[in-house]
């Protein structure tokens, strides 16, 4: 069956992950260890940052999680130390620092915009909120193109639940069969799996390497620039 319509992921993919994120991360890390820069660290750490390369770890909760979720790992090691309104303001930086850092990946608006010209449905699934997501794709005028939009707050479950698959499916009437899902993380692929989509399509523009994202995968791309032609649409 033809794809009909296709699901992105957001950060890592159409976004550069640690382009976009890292001041975010610090800055959130800054303010729930209250400016205390070991304790700082130690939560950078927890949530997935490799000391030694700078960059966050597939499959780690800075890279996949919900802020509600990342509050929640942070709060557990903070103890007494956690600030009361750790969800909230995670909420806030997030959406300040990510609207203010975004970088596109490399041609994200032209492919976009060719896949939205052929025909092809076109949603947003992230583990983001549904502010964060307009915060960060509305500057580079990356909403236009889609016609779906969905976030951990926006009523259908958060990564790796089926949920925000089976919305857009709904909105669009198309199956899941007619459907693909794409994604830089373990999480967007298993998303794309419990929905039972007939295409799952890893991107190397996030957190992973292609050996995280090869079992869970139909293929494997260098970024959703290589979709057209994976696709077989015409140059």
């Amino acid at each position: 069956m033809a794809i009909r319509g296709l699901v992105f992921d957001k950060d890592g993919t159409l976004l550069d992950f640690h382009s976009t994120w890292m001041p975010a991360i610090r800055q959130v890390a800054e303010f729930a260890s209250g400016n205390d820069k070991c304790l700082a660290a130690e939560l950078l750490v927890l949530g997935g940052l490799d000391a030694q390369t700078g960059r966050i770890r597939s499959g780690s909760s800075l890279a996949a999680a919900t802020n509600a979720e990342i509050a929640e790992q942070f709060a557990a090691h903070l103890g007494p130390r956690a600030p009361q309104d750790l969800v909230a303001k995670i909420d806030a930086i997030f959406c300040r620092a990510g609207a203010v850092h975004a970088v596109p990946v490399d041609g994200a608006r032209d492919v976009l915009n060719r896949l939205a010209g052929a025909n092809i449905v076109l949603g947003v699934a992230t583990n983001d909120s549904i502010a964060g997501l307009r915060a960060t794709l509305a500057p580079h005028d990356l909403l236009a193109p889609f016609s779906y939009l969905a976030g951990h707050d926006s009523g259908h479950g958060s990564k790796p639940g089926p949920g925000m698959v089976l919305g857009f499916c709904r909105a669009t009437g198309l199956t899941p069969g007619e459907v693909g899902v794409v994604g830089d993380n373990t999480h967007d692929l298993e998303m794309g799996r419990n929905a039972a989509v007939s295409l799952n399509v890893g991107v190397l523009t996030g957190t992973s390497a292609r050996q995280d994202l090869a079992p869970f995968a139909d293929h494997v791309i260098d970024s959703i620039v290589a979709l057209p032609e994976l696709l077989g649409l015409a140059a």
